[in-house]
């Protein structure tokens, strides 16, 4: 280790014995969010309809209608929600399974309409 790398983490350590425990875990909260938060952005921003095919396949939706429901989803213009969001949220619209979920949008793409917008 540098001399530099043992200052710094001698710094660190001092500052990080005053904190009470719940203070520590908060600070290490923190620390995780910070990590995650790019990786999260990232998510949001860099999807594509392979990838959302792969999710819907994963729900239990089969791969032939897993490209027409990611079609129908992409030109909505809902793709950067996540094709399983999508779902999800149309199944609570619904009442209904992620299966008939997926029907419905085969069948009428325009129940799509309108579901993120708010109440």
């Amino acid at each position: 280790m540098t001399d530099e790398r043992i200052k710094q983490f001698e710094i660190r350590h001092e500052r990080l014995k005053t904190l009470s425990d719940d203070e520590l875990k908060d600070h290490f909260w923190d620390l995780c969010y910070k990590v995650v938060d790019p990786i999260i952005d990232l998510a949001r921003t860099h999807t594509s309809p392979s990838i959302e095919r792969s999710i819907l396949l994963r729900m239990g939706i089969d791969s032939a209608k897993s490209h027409g429901i990611v079609d129908a989803i992409h030109q909505a213009g809902l793709l950067g929600k996540g094709a399983g969001h999508v779902l999800l949220k149309l199944c609570q619209k619904l009442d209904i399974d992620v299966k008939a979920a997926g029907d419905a949008i085969l069948e009428n793409k325009e129940v799509l309409n309108g579901l993120f917008e708010e109440a």
